[in-house]
């Protein structure tokens, strides 16, 4: 196994296969911008270096977020030294699936959308992702790899080697902080999302709040 995935054509199969959850998780830790790309090539560096030891004791993907989770934690230590901010409003792929989704609903239900809503949307997508920002390290990656990437307990305590336990911990404080903020942010917008929850909860990519 370890020798298909660390020939040319099986690494780079491989890189095809993960590289948008990469630079998708990557922007949502990280915030958006240029040096994504930067980091993802490091995330592949590093996977690359480490797959003659990969033992097969946890799935490819789930050592993969391991290394993401690393990288970004040696650029929030970088950013924390020299001072810098992450940028306001990351940017977003446009295969990135938004935190906050559009309400369900097929093509039309969606252009139906007044120019009221649509900025309540922008309003409320902004709110979530300076909330993000303000969780600490360890609750903004288990929020996203739980709610963005789909991933189940087991498989964040072993990306980010944690107790099962304290993962489930860090979610429910993350997600409290989380919503503490929006609605003290943005209270109307918060509320109006709140009062839509009855028939439509607004979603964190493919998992809801």
């Amino acid at each position: 196994m370890r020798e298909g995935l660390t020939s040319p054509e099986g690494f780079e199969a491989l890189v095809r296969e993960h590289q948008t959850a990469v630079f998708r998780t990557l922007t949502r830790l990280t915030g958006g911008g240029a040096h994504v790309e930067d980091l993802a090539q490091e995330v592949f560096l590093r996977l690359y270096r480490a797959l003659p030891n990969f033992r097969g004791d946890a799935a490819i993907a789930t050592y993969l977020y391991r290394i993401t989770y690393n990288v970004a934690q040696d650029e929030w230590k970088r950013r924390r030294r020299e001072r810098t901010h992450i940028a306001e409003t990351p940017a977003q792929d446009e295969d990135e699936t938004s935190w906050v989704e559009s309400l369900p609903g097929d093509a039309l239900q969606q252009h139906a959308r007044n120019p009221e809503q649509l900025m309540a949307d922008a309003q409320m997508q902004q709110a979530v992702e300076q909330a993000l920002r303000g969780l600490s390290d360890v609750e903004r990656a288990v929020l996203v790899l739980y709610h963005q990437e789909e991933c189940s307990y087991e498989g964040i305590a072993a990306a980010l080697e944690l107790p099962l336990n304290t993962v489930r911990t860090h979610l429910h404080r993350g997600r409290k902080k989380l919503a503490e903020t929006i609605q003290t942010t943005v209270p109307a917008v918060a509320t109006r999302h709140h009062n839509d929850m009855s028939t439509q909860v607004p979603a964190v990519a493919g998992r809801r709040l």
